[in-house]
């Protein structure tokens, strides 16, 4: 029998919630449980920043919350859990953000928590450190010039992902059984599918950015987690999103239990990015799976995405570019400190004329439009999220100024991941199953605008069949 959704076996951040709940370990135990299997694991090049006092002052809080208010204590879904933050976005106050780059040594001093780390502290998770990202998140690698160089914990010779692949590794690697993550082209999504994590990229506007965090690539970025497991995603989710936490409505979620969806399946990714078939084989199996328990199925086929893949990877390309240049320019940054494939995306962004920023942002409203005439017919997408099992670590160098080059290398790897982000739409990615190799088989879901219970639903549902062990037990928790 697959093992339930539910089942505290599942090694994840609601179970080690639970495990402290109920004082089998105290929220102080399961700290240093984390700072010791950070410690172990520093070959994997998950964290670049650690504070220990903080850590352990934030779990002693917990601890002593847990003691003189019990209710207030049990009302945080993951009260006592060690987590990190990702080394771009945020921020979370007394860790400040150097975005993988010595150009911002010394630069920011931690500021008050934004409103999304308010949420994070509020849901009871206790910070210890910061994950490692590439130079300002530019890669689907997480591999900076300024170290540490992240290896992914399922094959240390293969990436773990970018840009949240610090991140990904530590969970994966059971450091922490949950962690901040943010996406802007893919980088919750990818790192999760490389490391066989569950990674929600959120509708547009459904987390709260505000009051300090400004670079939000003009609506293309969203915030939330790396998970281990649907239930913890669904979780952090209502934790954190909108002006109001708590649950949210999509009364399209009836639809997944009575089997009625209309679920648009591709499974290729064209001559020019194809998809192996290992992963597309996946994508196979669980639309197999989905339509034996009612829902319909229908085929796509590439040229309806081709060109929506085209777009969003140039309107991202320009929205980063312009970005970066005017971040260098409005701090004065040393660009000689920088990256060469840094430097070129800041010279690239300098270059775009306003009547160029006006072209990407109307492309951008008509990938969103067009993605929107999907869901006219369908409920859902189901598709690849990576094109290939995770690349060998130095795929994706940043010692060149070709930038053609490397968004021609992201969009091989993962030829999908983008357009949720220009489109604005919901999308997550899960594993499905094992290559030969022992690496995941990871799927992605597309829903409509606010679509994020759907696609919790449908996950958990797949999910269930347990096609997907973590290798790793989470720290503190393991038997």
């Amino acid at each position: 029998m697959p093992p339930s959704v539910e089942s505290e076996t599942i090694g994840d951040a609601t179970a080690l919630a639970g495990a402290i709940a109920a004082g089998v370990l105290s929220a102080g135990e399961a700290m240093e449980a984390a700072l010791a299997a950070a410690s172990h694991h520093t070959g994997l090049g998950a964290i670049c920043r650690i504070d220990e006092d903080r850590g352990r002052a934030a779990a002693a809080r917990l601890d002593e919350e847990r003691r003189t208010e019990p209710v207030r204590f049990a009302a945080r879904p993951f009260a006592g859990v060690p987590t990190l933050a990702k080394d771009l976005g945020g921020p979370f106050a007394g860790f400040a953000v150097r975005a993988g780059s010595r150009m911002l040594d010394g630069m920011l001093d931690p500021k008050p928590d934004s409103d999304l780390a308010n949420r994070f502290r509020d849901a009871g998770l206790a910070l210890f450190g910061l994950t490692t990202s590439p130079e300002f998140g530019l890669s689907l690698a997480s591999e900076p010039d300024s170290g540490p160089l992240c290896r992914n914990p399922l094959d240390p010779g293969r990436t773990a992902g970018g840009s949240s692949g610090g991140a990904a590794s530590a969970v994966a690697a059971g450091i922490v059984a949950i962690a901040h993550a943010t996406d802007a082209g893919g980088s919750i999504r990818v790192p999760a599918a490389c490391c066989g994590l569950v990674g929600l990229k959120p509708t547009r506007g459904a987390i709260p950015g505000g009051p300090h965090f400004g670079n939000h690539l003009g609506g293309i970025v969203g915030e939330l987690a790396v998970c281990r497991s649907v239930r913890d995603t669904r979780r952090i989710l209502e934790a954190v999103h909108g002006r109001a936490r708590g649950p949210f409505a999509d009364p399209a979620e009836a639809s997944v239990a009575d089997g009625g969806l209309r679920i648009g399946v591709l499974t290729q990714t064209g001559a020019d990015f194809p998809t192996e078939p290992a992963r597309s084989g996946a994508v196979e199996a669980a639309a197999k799976t989905l339509e034996a328990r009612g829902h319909r199925i229908v085929a796509l086929d590439w040229p309806a995405f081709a060109g929506l893949v085209s777009a969003s990877s140039a309107v991202f390309a320009d929205i980063v570019s312009i970005n970066l240049a005017n971040l260098v320019d409005a701090l004065s940054l040393d660009l000689g400190l920088a990256e060469p494939l840094t430097r070129a995306f800041v010279e690239r962004g300098r270059r775009i004329s306003a009547g160029g920023l006006w072209t990407s942002l109307d492309a951008a409203v008509h990938v969103s439009h067009n993605t929107w005439a999907l869901f006219d017919s369908l409920d859902c997408l189901l598709m690849p999220m990576l094109a290939t099992a995770p690349l060998a670590v130095g795929s994706f160098p940043s010692d060149h100024d070709d930038t053609d080059l490397h968004l021609r290398r992201m969009t091989a790897f993962a030829p999908l991941a983008g357009l949720a982000n220009i489109s604005g739409f919901p999308a997550l990615t899960l594993p499905y199953g094992a290559d030969g190799d022992g690496l995941p088989l990871p799927v992605q879901l597309m829903a409509p605008m606010g679509g994020e219970r759907l696609l919790l639903s449908l996950a958990a549902s797949l999910e269930g069949e347990g096609r997907w062990q973590h290798r790793f037990p989470i720290a503190g928790l393991a038997a």
